[in-house]
């Protein structure tokens, strides 16, 4: 694939900081963007994602969809010839694992519902 034709892209996670950029085709799917973003996040972070569906990736104020391509998900206002397109990288965890990680309290509720019938 001719040089020119690769989409340049930069992720910033929570904390300002980047990872990136890097250099991908426009037929890269958002799933292929993930995984690279789990493999190359920074190791000191206190929050970081375990999987790729952990991730959520935003791109012009648009949560962007793991079937897409990076070709699709390209906004064509404001673009800049050789310009970096900077998309946010939220890590936010799967709500099954996480509602298998609440607490769960095991004390009896009490009632103390007072109801008199007349």
């Amino acid at each position: 694939m001719p040089e020119e034709d690769l989409i340049e892209l930069k992720f910033r996670l929570y904390d300002g900081s980047d990872i990136g950029p890097f250099r991908y085709s426009p037929a890269s799917t958002i799933a292929m963007l993930k995984e690279r973003i789990v493999a190359d996040w920074p190791k000191d972070k206190k929050v970081a994602p375990k999987a790729a569906n952990d991730v959520k990736l935003i791109c012009a104020g648009k949560i962007l969809e793991n079937s897409r391509t990076v070709g699709q998900c390209k906004t064509p206002f404001g673009e800049l010839p050789n310009g970096v397109i900077t998309m946010h990288a939220v890590v936010q965890p799967s709500l099954a694992k996480a509602k298998s990680e609440k607490k769960i309290d095991k004390t009896p509720k009490q009632s103390i519902c007072s109801c008199s019938i007349l």
